[in-house]
């Protein structure tokens, strides 16, 4: 029988706690439906099998992210905001390192993902555009804008960063550079 309360919103709660506590390949309906106090065939009626969990993991990590990546735009722009989206991404990405691996690399090209995914497209699109970047100049700064933060995020969620110096400010000096090297005649200050 199903435990009342237990909705397809409630599931993909319990399984971002198994995510997070340990890590995605922890993630199988037997995993949640113990810690949902059910039996696993009683989860289907939320959730068509472990691959939509994943799926529907993967969009709750998106919204999340993106949520994120918004509110740090804010009352933001040029320069500023982009810097502000490499401190939120960073945030969240060490904050949530498993939640965050659980994300296929290329959201985009994932049809079950790529409305999630295009939703966090379209905030860093709308900053850049604040900048004046846009077209293939916007891509490739996108692209950058990524790997610089994911490098980063993954290497310090990892433990990586043994030096004795503050990590805050190498993340910060790589923000001014990267924001530096924004295009000089389009973004504006």
């Amino acid at each position: 029988m199903a435990r009342a309360g237990l909705t397809r919103d409630a599931v993909v709660d319990i399984a971002l706690t198994i995510v997070d506590s340990d890590g995605s390949d922890a993630l199988s309906l037997r995993a949640v439906a113990e810690h949902a106090r059910v039996a696993p065939p009683s989860l289907y009626k939320h959730i068509a099998g472990l691959p939509a969990l994943r799926t529907q993991v993967s969009i709750r990590v998106l919204d999340e992210l993106t949520a994120a990546l918004t509110q740090a735009a804010i009352g933001r722009s040029g320069p500023t905001a982009v810097a502000a989206l490499l401190h939120a991404y960073r945030a969240y990405a060490v904050a949530h390192p498993a939640r965050y691996a659980a994300v296929p690399a290329d959201p985009l090209h994932d049809p079950a993902l790529a409305e999630a995914a295009g939703r966090q497209l379209a905030v860093i699109q709308t900053v850049l555009q604040g900048c004046g970047i846009t077209g293939a100049e916007a891509v490739h700064t996108i692209r950058g804008l990524r790997a610089v933060v994911h490098g980063f995020a993954h290497i310090e969620a990892a433990g990586g960063f043994g030096l004795s110096e503050d990590v805050d400010e190498s993340f910060d000096r790589l923000v001014r550079t990267f924001t530096a090297a924004l295009p000089e005649d389009q973004h504006t200050a």
